[in-house]
């Protein structure tokens, strides 16, 4: 269906759908969720809808680095209902995943529209949402919002940035390790990602100095469900609270393998503490110490894709949305799937499924407006 309005319309407010539930996202949470919604009896395109911003399926793995094969990809967990198997670890995990993804959405009719930008979800008439997007307005009893964290990277400020002569990029922009032959790089950023980079770069790179704000915690050894359950907890406490979710990552340590091991006898990941200020010629501390860089790499993160959710005030204080499962405290309709605790491939299923379940028992207990 089209919704697109024209330019002589645009004075008039369109007629919103009306839709039981609209599902904002179609990575990893967001395909679970309508998958549920499927199997609850709901039918994409007149019960629900999938909206997602991104011009192809994969989610945020679609734009992901080339040299991010498969085979390095840790802890894909497969969507339920279809196992991803013969997949050539050798690929890019872009294309391995976003095919994966396509063919999912084929099988279960899941009917994603894209690319269709969400600008803003409000309170609408009837009791009903009111989800403004570019392809015009839904109104919508309950919202599944799956929009992860890619559209919205960290960037820290320090003293100086702007005089850098260098370049200065984020993992959102990195392409791979070839654009940073010959060059001094400082890698800034203890997770996953940037000690990915690190181990790339330095393989091309005339130097590399890896800073990071807390020394990195390395872990060995199996990382079994009881330990993944407390990590969890650590995460889901806090946004049960209203704080903004950490990583889990980032306190369950990482892991340590073969390749980390080798770069660590080597002195790639030498760690230094924060640098203080960013000068035109490189980066330095406050007890003198400087280093000179061609180029600054800030592997620093990304924090949840909600500003559309800004209208319904559903954050606390403390900066982040409190919540109760995957549904928001401030409002039973909106549920946030990917967010917190669940922003991990397998978490991301399963608050799909818990979400659903939520979303159902809401649709029966309250009726339809007339």
């Amino acid at each position: 269906m089209n919704h697109l309005s024209t330019g002589v319309e645009a004075a008039v407010p369109a007629a919103a759908v009306d839709v039981d539930a609209v599902v904002v996202g179609a990575g990893q949470a967001g395909l679970s969720a309508a998958y549920h919604l499927r199997r609850a009896g709901l039918e994409a395109d007149r019960d629900f809808v999938v909206l997602d911003h991104a011009p192809r399926p994969g989610g945020a793995w679609q734009f992901r680095w080339p040299s991010l094969t498969y085979g390095r990809v840790h802890g894909m967990h497969a969507l339920p209902g279809m196992e991803l198997t013969g997949a050539d670890g050798d690929r890019p995990s872009a294309e391995v995943i976003g095919e994966y993804f396509a063919r999912y959405e084929d099988a279960f009719g899941l009917r994603v529209h894209r690319p269709v930008h969400v600008a803003a979800v409000r309170e609408g008439d009837g009791g009903r949402l009111r989800v403004e997007t570019s392809e015009g307005p839904y109104a919508t009893r309950t919202l599944i919002n799956a929009t992860g964290t890619w559209d919205r990277p960290f960037w820290p400020r320090y003293p100086g940035q702007e005089t850098f002569r260098g370049r200065q990029l984020h993992t959102a922009q990195y392409a791979g390790p070839g654009e940073f032959a010959g060059l001094r790089v400082v890698v800034v950023g203890g997770g996953a990602s940037g000690t990915q980079h690190l181990l790339e770069i330095a393989e091309v790179a005339a130097g590399t100095t890896w800073v990071t704000r807390r020394e990195p915690v390395w872990r060995e050894g199996p990382f079994g469900q009881d330990e993944g359950r407390a990590a969890v907890a650590l995460v889901e406490e806090r946004v049960r609270r209203g704080l903004p979710p950490r990583s889990v990552v980032s306190v369950t340590g990482l892991p340590l393998n073969d390749a980390l091991r080798e770069a660590r006898e080597r002195g790639v990941l030498d760690r230094l503490p924060m640098f203080d200020r960013v000068t035109p010629s490189g980066v330095a501390w406050d007890d003198g110490r400087a280093v000179a860089a061609d180029a600054i790499l800030w592997a620093t993160g990304f924090r949840a894709a909600l500003d559309h959710l800004a209208p319904l005030r559903l954050r606390e204080p403390g900066g982040g949305v409190r919540m109760d499962g995957t549904r928001t405290v401030r409002d039973e309709r909106i549920h946030l799937v990917g967010y917190g605790p669940s922003a991990s491939t397998i978490g991301a299923n399963r608050a799909g499924r818990a979400a659903v379940r939520q979303v159902t028992e809401l649709l029966a207990r309250v009726p339809a407006a007339a």
